[in-house]
């Protein structure tokens, strides 16, 4: 089962946080390259005082703990959010039921 969402996540393509429980730590903004049998590769980058480093791991299947990924970000403080309506209206799309919206 882990295997099959394991795979899912790397043809998404989206950023993903792993658990190593062998290690006890975890990979940041991971990106999964390719599973091969129980080979997981997945590429990410960490932040040093003076430079930003890029590596990429190679772990079993069976040391992977928790895989988790980000739904959504909302930026903290006053700020306010754009709704659809604030977009221009040549980015809005029309309204797929215009006749319930008659009442």
């Amino acid at each position: 089962m882990l295997h099959r969402k394991i795979y899912q996540l790397c043809c998404d393509g989206q950023d993903v946080w792993i658990f190593l429980r062998d290690q006890q730590r975890w990979i940041e903004r991971a990106k999964i390259l390719d599973i091969e049998g129980d080979l997981v590769t997945f590429r990410y980058e960490t932040e040093e005082e003076d430079e930003i480093c890029s590596w990429e791991e190679m772990v079993r299947l069976e040391s992977i703990g928790a895989v988790t990924k980000r739904l959504a970000a909302v930026p903290r403080g006053d700020v306010e959010i754009n709704v659809s309506e604030d977009c221009p209206e040549t980015e809005q799309l029309s309204d797929p039921y215009p006749e319930s919206n008659a009442d």
